[in-house]
């Protein structure tokens, strides 16, 4: 595997304990690392879609581990927020708050313009000199009553630079002895991340395999050329496993047109691999 290694540490922020990447440039460079992970935000000119996504790219928690332990992996540091940058940022929210504040104001006057508009309109195409009281006490009722909501308000999304605003001079370098996570956090040599390293180390790409019943599924190359093999699960080797669960994951496996892994890390590192296929009933 010809991994050429990281000469920066890439910036990792958590969002309730799930490690994000925001950054152009770390996105590309654990891809080069042959870290996958899973897009997670919506592109600005089409967000409301879910076939095409942008960034933060969410890390899989051996993926995290992965990088940390070859010190590729750092925490963003949270200084910027505390001075002076925080408080213009501060400012802006605030300012940006109070714009749309003024915008939904105008846009209710309008609305209810236009809803009184709509009422003359519909009660002179028939009018009476008896009707001018109750189309008077009509206006009035709307005037009182009219609530505009605020889903229904009009806002303005930017599509010309969208993104995160990046400024290298500014930004203090990343160093790979910062902690992305505190020192009280449990570690994660567990029988998933000792597969998760043992298999991209022999040079395979590994996606998360909730969807299919496993924990990983594992490809020859990048996933955006191959389809996967594979489908990892991983039980240690002391493990009992019930026959009908491994007769229903070979099926899964077979319908799905993937071969089931089963992968049991031994005491010595090395991991055990057994592969099921579905070959029919006898």
């Amino acid at each position: 595997m010809d991994e050429r290694p990281l000469s920066r540490a890439v910036g990792v922020s958590l969002c309730d304990s799930a490690p994000l990447l925001w950054r152009v440039e770390d996105l590309q460079a654990v891809r080069a690392q042959g870290l996958v992970g899973a897009l997670l935000g919506s592109l600005p000119r089409v967000p409301r879609q879910n076939l095409k996504l942008g960034r933060p790219l969410l890390l899989l928690p051996e993926e995290e581990e992965l990088l940390t332990e070859r010190q590729a992996a750092a925490a963003l540091p949270s200084t910027a927020y505390q001075d002076g940058e925080g408080a213009e940022l501060r400012l802006q929210v605030t300012q940006h708050l109070e714009d749309q504040q003024r915008s939904y104001e105008e846009q209710s006057i309008l609305a209810l313009e236009d809803r009184k508009s709509a009422l003359l309109r519909a009660m002179t195409s028939s009018h009476t000199e008896s009707d001018d009281e109750a189309l008077q006490s009509r206006l009035e009722v709307l005037e009182q009553s009219f609530t505009f909501p605020s889903s229904a308000q009009a806002v303005q999304v930017s599509t010309a630079r969208a993104g995160l605003s990046y400024r290298p001079e500014a930004r203090t370098p990343l160093q790979a002895r910062w902690p992305i996570r505190g020192h009280d956090k449990p570690s994660c040599h567990t029988a998933r991340y000792q597969v998760f390293r043992d298999l991209r180390g022999r040079g395979f790409y590994l996606t998360s395999a909730g969807k299919f019943g496993g924990h990983f599924l594992v490809y020859p190359g990048d996933p955006l050329r191959f389809h996967a093999h594979f489908i990892a699960i991983c039980l240690s080797l002391e493990e009992p496993v019930c026959l009908l669960d491994l007769l229903a994951v070979a099926r899964l496996g077979s319908n799905v047109k993937k071969t089931v892994l089963l992968c049991s890390p031994g005491p010595d590192g090395r991991v055990r691999y057994t592969s099921l296929q579905w070959s029919g009933m006898v």
